[in-house]
């Protein structure tokens, strides 16, 4: 049997990892033209009952400990006013959500795969009939298996699924902090070794600390999608300093140090529930599948589901039995979690 994965994110690849060293042949396409093509984001808290389970599964567990941060697991949340309201140490030996960086994990993925695993430059432009895949260049690809894990946009979708993702109404914009303890020693320390964030309602700051010395900050705000058409970094900076009017400097720093230009990163999500009805030749995986809030599940439920999807593939009779064992689990667990975080996002406003 043939079977392909469109996308080499961390489901994508997690799939591919846990199928080969179950002597099962397996092809990875991904628009990126090579590895290090853009910045993979920020930082990943692998949960010990989801993301590590596929890890273990995957023998990757102690190459993930070697490059994990526990010391990532430290939160702080703070009023408007620089106020610390809660302070989370993890205890020593604490291995429960440590984090790493979206790239390190990326990394350690792909060099756990035979070479040539994933073919890269290859976009999908659709699934033109049962199990032929036709890229953008032209070429097509015939296979027993299409595994969309191709993320919240998926060209793979469609064949099984009419729904497409929804704004949330909530708006992250991204600033970066780079070499921080140097160059932003106030803002290192008072975000830490893991996370700081504050908020007043309407709006939120949040500040995450990822390896190398960076920090990320997501500004989060209850705005159109478009609200940032057309303007340039210090209008948009201008734009935030009113609204986070009376905040704490401190805290202010977060929207007038940052290096280089914001990234503007609108929330969508999938309708709740997100079911379709079964086809033997193809299925999805993570954001694919279920696109949530950004509330520390994504990841880990995207890598959980290649682990199933991977070792049903590896123990069944037929591709189809397959497909239609991981669905069973897979549709009701993330619709069960869909449910639990709507409007999850709206949540990160709230000063309770």
């Amino acid at each position: 049997m043939t079977i392909s994965i469109i996308g080499a994110g961390p489901g994508g690849l997690t799939c591919a990892r846990i199928l080969q060293r179950n002597g099962i042949p397996v092809t990875v396409y991904d628009r990126d033209p090579h590895p290090r093509a853009r910045n993979q984001g920020g930082t990943l808290d692998l949960h010990a009952d989801d993301g590590q389970l596929a890890l273990r599964e995957a023998g990757l567990l102690d190459e993930f400990f070697a490059l994990a941060r526990p010391e990532g697991q430290e939160m702080r949340k703070l009023d408007p006013l620089g106020g610390l309201l809660e302070h989370h140490v993890p205890a020593e030996g604490e291995l429960f959500r440590p984090e790493i960086d979206r790239g390190q994990l990326r990394g350690l993925l792909l060099d756990s795969l035979e070479p040539g695993t994933v073919h890269w430059g290859q976009t999908l432009d659709r699934v033109e009939a049962p199990g032929r895949l036709r890229f953008t260049d032209g070429t097509t690809v015939e296979t027993d298996l299409i595994i969309g894990a191709d993320g919240a946009w998926s060209r793979v979708r469609p064949v099984v699924s009419a729904a497409v993702p929804e704004y949330a109404g909530i708006t992250f914009l991204e600033a970066w902090f780079d070499d921080v303890r140097n160059a932003h020693p106030e803002l290192a320390e008072l975000v830490g070794q893991g996370s700081a964030m504050a908020a007043d309602g309407e709006r939120c700051l949040f500040a995450q600390r990822n390896s190398g010395d960076h920090i990320r900050v997501y500004i989060i705000q209850r705005l159109p999608s478009d609200w940032i058409a057309g303007g340039d970094t210090l209008e948009i900076r201008a734009r935030l300093l009113d609204a986070f009017s009376g905040w704490s400097p401190s805290l202010l720093r977060m929207i007038t140090d940052n290096d280089g230009p914001y990234v503007d990163r609108p929330l969508f999500v999938l309708p709740v529930p997100h079911t379709w009805e079964h086809k033997p030749w193809v299925t999805l995986l993570g954001d694919a599948a279920h696109l949530m809030p950004p509330l520390g599940v994504g990841a880990n439920l995207a890598m959980l589901d290649a682990c199933e999807l991977a070792l049903a593939l590896a123990g069944s009779a037929s591709l189809g039995d397959a497909v239609a064992l991981y669905e069973k689990t897979m549709l009701p667990r993330s619709e069960e979690i869909a449910r639990q975080l709507e409007n999850g996002a709206q949540g990160l406003l709230d000063v309770d």
